[in-house]
C-alpha cells in the first residue's frame, strides 16, 4: 500500500480547471477563428488531444491548415460550417490516468435579412384592435429579442397597456387604434448571441412598411366599444428547474382590458412577478411544485375572455461525486449513470470495490445523462493508507482573534483512512457548546471570544494506523470600531470636499482604510486626479468633484484581524445632463415639431432648454446654430417645441441642451436626419453680375441660393436699355453660377441683367437689376517707344509709354505661342519681367489691351540676359581668438568659369539663430573678422556677389563668448545662460 508522506513527491492526475463551452460563432463575423479552451492541473503535466465527432484531431500526424494547439487550447482559424461545426471533447493524460471534459458543440449562428416582398396596409377602424404580423427571417440560435420601430430609426415604440410586442412571435398587437397611431412600421430583429440585427424594411421605403390608416376618426363619445379577445396566447411549456421563464398573455378591445392571472387548484408561485401592465407573468427560479395549469383571464365592460394551459417543470442533471465512487445523479427525467476509468468505459450505476488494491487507482468519470443534456464528474482514486501527520499542514503557531468576534482554528492532518479528532485547551478537554464545535474536517470554532478564551490550543487526530497533534497559541485583540463615520455631503461640480472616517483598533496591529464608491474599490493610484487618502487618518478627499462622483461611499477600516465599516452618500450638484430621445414628429416646409425626454437636472432645477440646428450646407460639422422656437422660450419642464423659419427642401439635424444655474449642460444626441416639404422659391439670387466679353458675348454670374424643392433652375433676363421686351433663357441645372449670351452684343451701350429662380412649386422674386457696360472696340494702334535692360541673369526691367500687356521669349529657343505674358494697369509704363533664361537672347513686346480685346503689338524689343552666377559653395573656416573677444571668418576664393558671372565680391550675413534677418556686410576680400558675442547661438551667411546675381550660400554656427566651455584644474562648466545651448556628452582628459 501507498504511504501519506510519498503523496508529494508522486503527484496526482488530470483534473480540469477549464473545460470547453458550448460556441456559436457567427457566420459573417469579422473574428475569423473560434477558440475551445481547455486546461488541466496535473503532475506530472497532462498531454492534452482533442476530439471531433468522436474522431481524434491528430495535429501532429496530419496538420491542418485550419486547426492549431495553443497551450492546451484548440483554436480554429477560418472555420467552416461544413468542416468544424459538431460535437469537440478534450482529453487529458498522464501516468495516473486520463480524463475526458464535457462535450461542447460548436454550432453557426446566423440572422438573414428579411424579404423585400411588397407588404399589404393594414386598414382598420379607430376603436379596433390591431396586429402587425413580423414574419422574422430564419436564425440561429432562435432566441432574438423584438422591437418596432414607429415611422423612423430609433423611435422605438415603448409597449403599454395599449401596445404589446410579443417576444415569442414577434408580432405587435395594438389593443385600441387612436388617430395618432397612423404611420409607418418596421420589425426590429436583435441576436445577442451573434450580436447582429435586422428591420423589416429599408428606412424610407414606405412601399415596404406596414401602414395603419385609421378611417372614421370619431370623437370619443362616438367610437364603438369592443369586447376583450385574447390575441397573444402563451403555449403548452416546459420549463428547467430553477429556470426563469416568461408567459405572455395579451387581448385587444376597447376600452382597455384589464389582465389578471391565477393557477388553477393553488396559489401563484410566490416568485412570481406581473409586467407589462399584465401582460407578462415571471416566474422566477422555477421549481418542480410550481408545474400546474396557468390561466390568464382579460375583461372590459363589454366582455370578458380566458384562456389556460398547462407547465411542466423537469430538471437537468445535479451530480455529486464520493471517493466512495457512489454517483448520485438528480434531474427529471431521472438520468441514468454511466462510469469511464482513463478514458474507457468501466461500468453503469454505483461502483463497489470488494477489496481494493492499487490497481484500483487511476482518473474515475461520472457521467450523467437526460434528455436536456450530459455533465461529467472527475474524481482521482488512489489507495493510500498512513498514520496522521501535521508535517505538511500544522496548526497555526500563532493565532489571533478580536474580541467578541469568531475564530476559526483549522486542524487538518494529512491522514488515511480519516482520522477522528479531539481538542485541548492546555489540559482541559474541549466539547461542542453554544460557544464552541468541532467541524467535521477537524477544525474549531468559537463565537463572542473573550481575553478569558486566550491560551494554547491542541488539535489530537487519530486512525487505526496512529495518531498525531500540533498546538497553535490564540491571542485576543481590541475589536476595530468606527468612531468618526462619514456623513452625507452634498458639493457643487468643481469643488473639493473631505469625507471623515476614524477607528479605534487594537495597538498591536496595523489599520488600513479602504473606500468604496458604489461597490467599486477606489484605486488611489489609479484615481489620484480626484481621489486622495489623507496621511496619517482614513479620511478621503474627494478634488474637483464631477457629477460621476455621486454615489454610495463606504470606509472600512481593517486589520489582519477584523473590520468596522461606515457609509454615507455624496451627492454632486453641476451642469445638466443630456437630454434624451430627441426626434422629429410633425414636418412642414419652414416648421418642424421636435420633441425630447428630460435629462438629469444634477441637483439643480432646469431653468431653459436651447434647440440648435445643423443643415446640409455647415461647413463644418460642428457648426450648429441656435434655432427659433415656438414658444420662444423653451422653460425647463419643456419635452417639445415647433422649430420655425427653416428652409424648405433642406436637411437638418437637431440636438437639445438644458441650462440651470451653473450653466448650459451637454448636449443630446443629434436627431436622424430630415428634410422639410418643399415650397415655393422666396429668395432672389444675390451677386447678380455682368460683362461684355472680348468676342462680344454676354456673361451673367450670380450666387446660388437654396433649392427649396425638386426641379430647381434659374430664369436668366437680359436686355439694352432703350429695349422694353427682356430676353430671357431657362438654366435647369441648380449647381450653375454662369450663362453665356453668345450673340454679339452692340459695343458702347448699357445692358439691363435680372436672375430668378424657379422650382416644382413655382418660381420664385426676380433679383434686383444689375447694369453691364458693353466696351468700345478693341485699341488699333501699335505701342512706340519700348525699352529694356537686364537687372540680374533671370530678370530684366522694360518700360514704354503708358499701355497694358508684355510678351516676352527666347529668339531662338522658345515658341512665340508660348511666350511668358504679363498685364500692367495703364497708369504704369514700366514692369520687372522674371523667371528669364540666364545668358539668353530675349525678344519683348508690348500690346495696349482693353475689355474689347488686345491691340496691334509694338516692334520687338531685343535683349541679352547676363550670365548666372558660379554655382559652387564657400568653404567657409572660422578662428577665436585666445581672448574670445573676436571671431576671424575666412573662405577660398571662387573663380568664374568662361560661362559664368565675374564675382565682384561677397555677401556676408550675421544673424541670430531662428531669426530671419541680420545685419549685412560686404567686401571684396575673403575674409573679416568680428567682436565675439556674448551670449546666444548665430548663423553666419557668406556668397559670392556677382553682376548675373548671388552665388549659394554657405553657413557656419557660432556661440557666445560666455556660451563657451570653461575649464579650470579642478572643474569644467557651462555658465546658466537660457540662450545657450550644450552638448550631451563631454570628454575629459588629465594627466
Amino acid at each position: 500500500m501507498e504511504w501519506c508522506g510519498l503523496l508529494e513527491a508522486t503527484g496526482f492526475g488530470p483534473i480540469f480547471e477549464e473545460e470547453p463551452l458550448d460556441t456559436v460563432y457567427a457566420e459573417d463575423s469579422p473574428e475569423n477563428k473560434i477558440s475551445m479552451n481547455c486546461r488541466a492541473r496535473a503532475n506530472p503535466p497532462a498531454i492534452i488531444k482533442w476530439w471531433l465527432n468522436n474522431w481524434e484531431i491528430k495535429l501532429m500526424e496530419q496538420p491542418d491548415e485550419h486547426f492549431s494547439l495553443v497551450g492546451g487550447n484548440l483554436v480554429i482559424t477560418n472555420p467552416d460550417k461544413g468542416k468544424h461545426a459538431g460535437k469537440y471533447v478534450c482529453v487529458a493524460k498522464n501516468v495516473y490516468g486520463t480524463v475526458i471534459s464535457k462535450e461542447a458543440t460548436v454550432k453557426f449562428g446566423y440572422l438573414n435579412q428579411f424579404p423585400t416582398d411588397e407588404r399589404e396596409p393594414v386598414h382598420v377602424k379607430e376603436g379596433q384592435g390591431a396586429v402587425l404580423l413580423c414574419s422574422p427571417p430564419s436564425r440561429y440560435p432562435s432566441e432574438v429579442m423584438f422591437r418596432w420601430i414607429y415611422n423612423d430609426f430609433p423611435n422605438f415604440i415603448i409597449p403599454d397597456q395599449r401596445r404589446f410586442v410579443s417576444q415569442t412571435t414577434g408580432n405587435m398587437y395594438i389593443a385600441k387604434v387612436e388617430a395618432s397611431d397612423v404611420g409607418n412600421y418596421s420589425c426590429f430583429v436583435s441576436s445577442p448571441t451573434i450580436g447582429k440585427s435586422v428591420f423589416s424594411i429599408e428606412r424610407c421605403k414606405i412601399t415596404h412598411n406596414t401602414t395603419i390608416f385609421a378611417h372614421n376618426c370619431l370623437t370619443e363619445t362616438t367610437v364603438k366599444r369592443y369586447p376583450s379577445d385574447i390575441r397573444v396566447k402563451f403555449p403548452k411549456t416546459y420549463a428547467l428547474v430553477h429556470q426563469n421563464i416568461t408567459l405572455e398573455c395579451f387581448a385587444l378591445g376597447n376600452p382597455l382590458p384589464h389582465i389578471r392571472w391565477r393557477k388553477l387548484d393553488a396559489d401563484l408561485p410566490p416568485n412570481y412577478e406581473v409586467s407589462m401592465n399584465g401582460a407578462l407573468l415571471h416566474l422566477i427560479n422555477v421549481q418542480y411544485e410550481d408545474e400546474g395549469s396557468y390561466e390568464c383571464e382579460t375583461l372590459n365592460v363589454k366582455g370578458m375572455d380566458w384562456y389556460r394551459q398547462w407547465l411542466y417543470v423537469e430538471g437537468k442533471t445535479n451530480v455529486g461525486s464520493e471517493l466512495t465512487l457512489r454517483c448520485v445523479a438528480v434531474g427529471k427525467p431521472l438520468p441514468w449513470i454511466r462510469w469511464l476509468k482513463d478514458g474507457y468505459s468501466y461500468g453503469k450505476g454505483e461502483l463497489k470495490f470488494s477489496s481494493l488494491t492499487f490497481e484500483d487507482s487511476g482518473m474515475y468519470q461520472c457521467i450523467a445523462e437526460n434528455e436536456w443534456g450530459t455533465i461529467y464528474a472527475s474524481a482521482e482514486l488512489r489507495v493510500v493508507s498512513c498514520a496522521p501527520t501535521f508535517i505538511y499542514n500544522p496548526v497555526k503557531k500563532v493565532l489571533l482573534g478580536a474580541e467578541n468576534g469568531r475564530v476559526v482554528i483549522e486542524c487538518k492532518p494529512r491522514a488515511a483512512p480519516k482520522p477522528k479528532f479531539i481538542w485541548k485547551r492546555g489540559s482541559e478537554l474541549l466539547t461542542n457548546s453554544s460557544r464552541m464545535l468541532i467541524w467535521d474536517d477537524g477544525s474549531l470554532e468559537i463565537l463572542n471570544v473573550s481575553k478569558s478564551d486566550e491560551g494554547s490550543y491542541t488539535c489530537y487526530a487519530e486512525n487505526d494506523h496512529g495518531k498525531s497533534n500540533s498546538t497553535g497559541t490564540l491571542t485576543i485583540t481590541e475589536a476595530t470600531k468606527i468612531t468618526e463615520a462619514p456623513s452625507d455631503t452634498e458639493a457643487v461640480v468643481g469643488d473639493t470636499t473631505i469625507l471623515q472616517c476614524s477607528a479605534s483598533f487594537d495597538p498591536s496591529l496595523d489599520i488600513t482604510f479602504i473606500w468604496t464608491v458604489d461597490s467599486y474599490v477606489i484605486n488611489f493610484y489609479t484615481d489620484f486626479e480626484h481621489y486622495e487618502l489623507l496621511m496619517n487618518s482614513g479620511d478621503l478627499l474627494i478634488k474637483n468633484i464631477q457629477v460621476r462622483h455621486a454615489g454610495h461611499y463606504s470606509c472600512t477600516a481593517q486589520t489582519i484581524v477584523d473590520n468596522a465599516t461606515a457609509e454615507a452618500d455624496v451627492f454632486v450638484k453641476g451642469l445638466p445632463g443630456p437630454p434624451g430621445g430627441v426626434r422629429v414628429e410633425e414636418i412642414g416646409d419652414t416648421s418642424v415639431k421636435l420633441r425630447w425626454g428630460l435629462g438629469s437636472d444634477h441637483g439643480s432645477p432646469l431653468i431653459q432648454h436651447v434647440v440648435q440646428t445643423l443643415d446640409f450646407y455647415a461647413l463644418d460639422p460642428e457648426d450648429w446654430k441656435t434655432a427659433s422656437t415656438s414658444p420662444v422660450f423653451l422653460d425647463g419642464s419643456t419635452e417639445s417645441a415647433t422649430i420655425v423659419d427653416l428652409y424648405p427642401w433642406m436637411q437638418y439635424e437637431f440636438r437639445v441642451h438644458a441650462i440651470n444655474e451653473f450653466g448650459a449642460g451637454e448636449n443630446s444626441r443629434s436627431s436622424i436626419k430630415i428634410k422639410t416639404w418643399d415650397a415655393r422659391p422666396t429668395v432672389a439670387p444675390s451677386d447678380v453680375l455682368g460683362q461684355v466679353g472680348i468676342s462680344g458675348e454676354l456673361i451673367v454670374t450670380w450666387t446660388p441660393q437654396f433649392f427649396f424643392g425638386k426641379k430647381f433652375g434659374y430664369v436668366v433676363a437680359f436686355k439694352q436699355y432703350e429695349d422694353s421686351e427682356w430676353k430671357w433663357t431657362t438654366v435647369e441645372d441648380p449647381e450653375t453660377r454662369r450663362y453665356v449670351y453668345k450673340e454679339s452684343m452692340t459695343p458702347d451701350t448699357e445692358i439691363q441683367v435680372k436672375v430668378k429662380t424657379y422650382n416644382n412649386k413655382g418660381e420664385g422674386p426676380s433679383s434686383l437689376i444689375s447694369v453691364v457696360d458693353s466696351p468700345r472696340l478693341a485699341p488699333t494702334e501699335a505701342l512706340l517707344d519700348v525699352y529694356a535692360r537686364q537687372v540680374t541673369a533671370t530678370e530684366a526691367l522694360v518700360w514704354w509709354l503708358p499701355i497694358y500687356q508684355i510678351r516676352y521669349w527666347r529668339k531662338y529657343d522658345d515658341n512665340e505661342a508660348a511666350a511668358s505674358r504679363v498685364l500692367v494697369h495703364r497708369a504704369i509704363n514700366q514692369t520687372r519681367l522674371e523667371n528669364m533664361r540666364p545668358d539668353s537672347h530675349y525678344l519683348i513686346e508690348v500690346r495696349a489691351f482693353n475689355g474689347a480685346g488686345l491691340g496691334p503689338p509694338s516692334e520687338h524689343c531685343e535683349m541679352f540676359t547676363r550670365r548666372p552666377p558660379p554655382s559652387r559653395h564657400l568653404r567657409v573656416y572660422k578662428y577665436v581668438s585666445f581672448n574670445r573677444k573676436w571671431l576671424y571668418l575666412y573662405w577660398d576664393h571662387i573663380y568664374n568659369y568662361w560661362n559664368e558671372s565675374y564675382v565682384e565680391g561677397y555677401k556676408i550675413l550675421f544673424r541670430k539663430e531662428g531669426e530671419r534677418y541680420g545685419k549685412l556686410y560686404t567686401t571684396g576680400r575673403h575674409y573679416i573678422d568680428f567682436p565675439m558675442p556674448e551670449t546666444g547661438d548665430y548663423i553666419i551667411e557668406v556668397r559670392a556677389r556677382c553682376e548675373g546675381g548671388d552665388g549659394p550660400i554657405s553657413q557656419i554656427r557660432v556661440q557666445g563668448e560666455y556660451c563657451l566651455l570653461h575649464i579650470s584644474k579642478d572643474f569644467i562648466f557651462y555658465p546658466p545662460h537660457s540662450s545657450c545651448s550644450y552638448p550631451n556628452h563631454v570628454l575629459i582628459i588629465t594627466k
